[in-house]
């Protein structure tokens, strides 16, 4: 359905274009974003590789495996079928301090980790279990104590006062994290 939707769309805008005999903007649209692609792909690929790294280094140190302890109640509390001093516990523990810090691009390679060893849990490996849900439910409601990616996209786009919206990011990440957990554990009772 949505490879349909997409080439509705971009048939659409080329007809569009014909008519109203725009088609040096269409022409320049595409140059432009595909420039646009890879630079993006490229500064992604050079952060991914960071913090991939980064968190390797953390997880050498023990860093990762103290936060996991420390985190262990509230994780035992979300993931009740995963063992306390597994790997997915220790990158799903790296995964929400990321987030939690607001380094959202850090956040994906121990997400990816988590996923795989969740998946090595998982009893129908076809069908996403219930930690895998709860996982990301977490994961994209994205508890913030700060934004720190969209601080910088206000402070480069200027801005006058970029931090402003770190109170109102903290209540609406908190109040979406908490409503997904608990519809998630809810559904997770009704399926069972």
């Amino acid at each position: 359905m949505l490879n349909f939707i997409w080439v509705f769309c971009i048939l659409f805008g080329i007809l569009f274009a014909l008519i109203t005999r725009e088609m040096g903007a269409v022409s320049q649209a595409v140059l432009s974003g595909g420039r646009e692609a890879v630079n993006l792909a490229i500064t992604m690929a050079g952060v991914v590789a960071t913090w991939s790294g980064i968190m390797k280094i953390a997880e050498k140190g023990g860093m990762i495996s103290t936060l996991s302890n420390r985190f262990a109640p509230v994780l035992h509390f979300l993931f009740p079928e995963i063992p306390k001093n597994s790997k997915a516990m220790q990158y799903i523990s790296a995964n929400f301090i990321a987030n939690f810090l607001g380094l959202g691009w850090a956040a994906t390679p121990a997400g990816i980790l988590a996923m795989k060893e969740l998946q090595k849990y998982n009893k129908k490996k076809d069908t996403a279990s219930n930690a895998m849900c709860i996982f990301m439910i977490i994961n994209m409601s994205s508890l913030q104590l700060v934004t720190i990616n969209i601080l910088a996209y206000r402070a480069q786009y200027g801005s006058a006062n970029p931090g402003e919206i770190i109170g109102p990011g903290i209540i609406a990440t908190l109040f979406s994290t908490i409503i997904g957990v608990f519809v998630g554990k809810l559904l997770e009772r009704r399926c069972k």
